[in-house]
């Protein structure tokens, strides 16, 4: 069925199918966050130890970034809508099987089965973006989406708290029924179909076991070292990763429709964004990941003060992007992205060179810099990444960019415990520089794109 709309869906329609993408969104970025805050009360409940118990957040990780690209690549044969509804029902099915959990085993399984509900909804959300909006409009559709990323997760830890005071820790997964009906609902009346389809396009299951293999070993290692895992055993998970890749790609150049979109990698302001996506979230992640630690154990701030001092960088970032959205009807992306990654690397400096004993507004200015340059680096560049690919193609793109964020938060939260472990209690200084380091390199790759024609 083709899509009556090629460019972009009429109101009111246009409002129900964006508050859909909204909700489902919210859903998936909330668990995420709300998750992490409850592991303690989890541990305790499930008699497991602080070490097991991150296994209910990475269980839940490698199961999304091994299937984003499998489910994006769906989503361009049967229909991006199709896999978005698919995944709602699956994440609201788990999610009650997450509160039904007796065990820690049980709840490590019900959390791979969320995320690939959870892969479903990120793997196309940018693409079905794609198709709500007119391409005159498309950079604000892209500023709302990560507007609502930023949102929630800002709201995530307050959330979290809010329910863990009044019940138990499985509310926080029944919490996601409701929602998810309601986006179920609204999905079902407004999202649109694909545009169209390509012919003879196949979904290769030996590509997908080789996709899941790379990332899951890749994910692994990286984990592995951060938590202080044997170097052989990271060494041996590393060669792994090697020898799969290495035939993963080789197989993907042989294909007329490659899962991994090798393809898309060909078209230089693609492959530049990409680059750029990966570093930005690299650096993000080293701010975030050591922060808390300086914030509590250097300047001796409560675990409030701490939550309250970080909040600055999500609220800029949600005033930046939606703003993003609009100047990108008026400039290059490659220069917004720039611009935004410059002040973004300010902000980290800043952070750097904070006085002995800083004041909260010392702190908070500083926050709400780097949020506000990664606020309007964002929006561009994903527009940029969905923007340069066919529309057909559409899938394979949204499944990259969500596997540049997985990706890039990975690495930075390992390089952040390399760095506690070569600096001790320098690790944060150490962290903040290496965060400057990356976004000034991914401002220097996203100005590159200023040479390239303009995506519209």
């Amino acid at each position: 069925m083709d899509n009556k709309y090629p460019d972009g869906l009429p109101n009111p329609q246009r409002l129900g199918a964006i508050l859909t993408i909204a909700f489902g969104i919210t859903m998936a970025v909330l668990d995420g966050a709300i998750a992490n805050v409850a592991l303690p009360t989890i541990a305790r409940d499930l008699s497991a130890s602080p070490a097991e118990s991150i296994w209910v957040v990475n269980s839940y990780q490698i199961s999304i970034i091994i299937s984003l690209l499998p489910m994006s690549f769906i989503g361009d044969i049967v229909g991006y809508r199709r896999v978005y509804q698919v995944g709602l029902v699956l994440f609201c099915l788990t999610s009650v099987f997450c509160a039904l959990s007796t065990s820690l085993e049980m709840l490590m399984l019900a959390r791979v089965l969320q995320g690939f509900g959870g892969a479903a909804l990120m793997s196309v959300n940018i693409a079905l973006i794609r198709l709500i909006y007119p391409k005159r409009f498309l950079g604000r559709g892209m500023g709302i989406n990560s507007f609502v990323v930023a949102v929630s997760s800002a709201a995530g830890p307050t959330v979290a708290a809010a329910v863990l005071s009044v019940a138990s820790w499985k509310w926080l997964f029944l919490i996601n029924v409701p929602i998810g009906m309601i986006s179920l609902a609204l999905a079902l009346k407004y999202l649109p179909p694909n545009l169209k389809k390509s012919i003879g396009q196949r979904f290769d299951i030996p590509s997908a076991i080789m996709n899941a293999l790379f990332f899951g070993l890749l994910i692994a290692a990286i984990t592995g070292f951060s938590q202080g895992q044997p170097l052989t055993i990271v060494s041996v998970e590393l060669v792994a990763v090697v020898i799969v890749g290495f035939f993963f790609v080789r197989r993907q150049l042989s294909m007329g429709f490659p899962l991994l979109p090798v393809d898309l990698l060909r078209i230089p302001i693609f492959s530049l964004s990409m680059g750029t996506s990966v570093s930005s979230f690299i650096a993000q992640m080293l701010a975030l990941v050591s922060l808390p630690f300086f914030l509590q154990t250097v300047l001796d701030r409560s675990e409030v003060a701490t939550g309250l001092l970080l909040t600055p960088w999500p609220l800029a970032t949600m005033i930046a992007a939606p703003l993003s959205g609009y100047l990108l009807e008026r400039f290059h992306a490659g220069l917004l992205g720039g611009v935004g990654l410059g002040i973004f690397a300010c902000g980290l400096f800043g952070l750097v060179l904070l006085p002995h004993n800083p004041s909260d507004f010392d702190i908070v200015w500083r926050m709400a810099l780097c949020g506000f340059g990664f606020g309007i680096f964002q929006t561009p560049n994903n527009h940029t990444i969905i923007s340069s690919a066919p529309r057909d193609r559409s899938g394979g793109a949204s499944g990259m960019l969500g596997t540049a964020r997985l990706l890039g938060q990975s690495v930075g939260a390992a390089l952040v415990a390399l760095m506690f472990n070569m600096f001790h209690d320098n690790g944060t200084h150490a962290s903040l520089i290496l965060a400057g380091s990356f976004a000034v390199v991914a401002a220097v790759v996203s100005s590159l794109r200023v040479t390239q024609p303009r995506v519209d």
